[in-house]
C-alpha cells in the first residue's frame, strides 16, 4: 500500500538528552528550497570519514524495542523477493542493504557497552550524508502521523465531507505508482483537472467511500494519506492510500502563511483548525489552492499504520524519502530537533529506518518522521518542522563478504 507519508506541516504549510551537532530549527521568512532536485549526475549520498560521522553513541543511547520493531518489519521486507527490484540505487545493492540491518540489529543486542557497539560500527559500516538541499547536507525534517476521526458511511449534518474511492479511469505508471493521468474513451491519456474544478465539477458523485466531520478534516487525511475511523456505530474502518490525480501539490500552510493569517512560529495544526473554525470559507479556498487530490480504499487494519513498503511503520522509528533518490528499508540516523507537547525544542539524534515516502517528500532535502497514531502524535506531528542532517549507514564491502560466507 502506497502510504500514510506527507508531511503535516510541509502539507499544511509542512528524544534523547544528547546534543544535536548538526540540526537548526528553520523560522526564517526567507525558507531555502528544501525540494531542490539533484543536478544532472549529481548523487544523493555522499560517503563521510570518520571525523564527520554523527554522534552515534546518542543513537545508541536513544535505542529500545521499538527499533527493534522497526529494523524487524525491514528485514521482513527484504526477504521478500520483489524487494530486489529496487535495487541497486545510490551503488548500494539488495543484498548490501538488507545485511546492514541485520548487521546493526545484531550489533545493538549484543554490544556490552557503548564502546564495544562504536567499535563495531567503525569497523564494518561506512556512513553517507545526503547532500540535501544545499550540497551541504542541509535536510528539512517534518512530522507526520496516523489520525483518528469520527466518520459515517452515510451523509449527515454531523458528517458532510466526503473522501472518495479511486476512479477507474486514473492511470498510474505500474512499477513507481506515480500518477500519469485519466484514461479517455480513445485510449489516450490527459491530465486530471485541478482540485477547485474537480470538485466543482460533481464527477465523482456517486464514488463516495466515507464521511468525515468537514473539509478540514477530509483534507487532513488527504495529506496523511490513511486514517483510522471511528464510525457512528462504534465500527472502526481503516481507509488508506488507492491513487492522485497527476496535479501538483502546494501546501495548505505555505498559502496561510503567503495570506498572512498565521505566523510562522505559531502554525501548527491546531492554530489551522481554530483558523477554520473562525472561518471555514477562506480555509476552503486555500485549500483549493492544491490542485492534487488523494483517492482511498478501505483495508484490514490488522498491518495499520503500513508505509510505502507495505510493512507496518514505527513511531519515531520509521521516516519516509524520496525513494527515486535513496535506498528502502534501510538504517538511518536523524540528527535534528523535534518539539515536546508543551512546544519545546528537543534534539533528536536516533536511528531510523526508511521505511516510507510521500508526495510532499521529493529530492535530497526533505524527509518525514512517523509521530504515531492519534491525537497526541497529531500535535507533536504538527510541531515538526527544522532542519538537521540525514546519514545512512552501510556495510563495508569487506564485511558483506563474511556475512555471506
Amino acid at each position: 500500500m502506497k502510504t500514510l507519508t506527507i508531511a503535516v506541516l510541509t502539507l499544511f504549510i509542512g528524544l534523547t538528552a544528547c546534543q544535536s551537532k548538526q540540526a537548526v530549527t528553520s523560522e526564517q521568512t526567507n525558507r531555502p528550497d528544501y525540494t531542490k532536485p539533484l543536478t544532472p549526475g549529481q548523487h544523493a549520498l555522499e560517503q563521510i570519514s570518520v571525523d564527520t560521522w554523527p554522534d552515534i553513541g546518542c543513537a545508541w543511547d536513544s535505542r529500545d524495542l521499538f527499533l527493534r520493531d522497526s529494523l524487524d518489519n525491514s528485514i521482513a521486507w527484504f526477504d521478500a523477493p520483489s524487494s530486489k527490484q529496487w535495487f541497486p540505487i545510490e551503488g548500494v545493492s539488495h543484498e548490501q542493504a538488507k545485511h546492514s540491518v541485520i548487521v546493526l540489529r545484531e550489533a545493538l543486542s549484543t554490544s556490552d557497552s557503548k564502546e564495544e557497539f562504536l567499535e563495531t560500527i567503525e569497523e564494518r559500516f561506512n556512513v553517507y550524508r545526503s547532500v540535501g538541499c544545499d550540497g551541504d547536507g542541509t535536510v528539512l525534517f517534518t512530522g507526520y502521523y496516523s489520525p483518528d476521526f469520527h466518520a459515517s458511511r452515510i451523509p449527515s449534518n454531523a458528517f458532510r465531507a466526503p473522501l472518495y474511492e479511486r476512479p477507474e479511469d486514473l492511470v498510474t505508471d505500474p512499477a513507481s505508482g506515480t500518477p500519469l493521468g485519466r484514461q479517455c474513451t480513445n485510449g489516450s491519456i490527459e491530465p486530471w483537472p485541478a482540485r477547485r474544478e474537480l470538485e466543482a465539477s460533481g464527477e465523482l458523485e456517486g464514488t463516495e467511500l466515507v464521511y468525515v466531520r468537514d473539509d478540514l478534516d477530509a483534507y487532513t487525511i488527504q495529506v496523511n494519506g490513511s486514517a483510522r475511523l471511528r464510525m457512528d456505530d462504534g465500527e472502526l474502518m481503516y481507509i488508506g492510500y488507492a491513487g492522485k490525480t497527476d496535479q501538483p501539490y502546494t501546501g495548505l500552510g505555505h498559502s496561510v502563511l503567503d495570506a498572512g493569517l498565521i505566523p510562522e512560529d505559531k502554525l501548527s495544526l491546531r492554530a489551522i483548525r481554530r483558523l477554520y473554525d473562525k472561518n471555514p470559507e477562506q480555509v476552503n479556498d486555500l485549500i483549493a489552492n492544491n490542485a492534487s487530490y488523494v483517492f482511498f480504499r478501505e483495508y484490514n487494519g490488522g498491518n495499520w499504520p503500513a508505509g510505502s513498503l507495505g510493512v507496518p511503520v514505527t513511531a519515531e522509528r520509521s521516516i519516509a524519502t524520496d525513494k527515486k533518490i535513496f535506498p528502502r528499508g534501510g538504517v538511518v540516523l536523524v540528527d535534528t530537533t523535534v518539539r515536546s507537547l508543551t512546544g519545546e525544542k528537543q534534539t533528536f539524534t536516533q536511528f531510523m529506518t526508511d521505511q516510507d515516502t510521500g508526495g510532499a517528500i521529493r529530492a535530497p532535502g526533505r524527509a518525514d518522521l512517523f509521530m504515531g497514531v492519534g491525537p497526541t502524535a497529531g500535535i507533536k506531528a504538527g510541531g515538526q518542522y527544522a532542519e538537521g542532517q540525514l546519514y545512512y549507514l552501510f556495510l563495508k564491502p569487506n564485511s558483506i563478504a563474511i556475512v555471506q560466507e
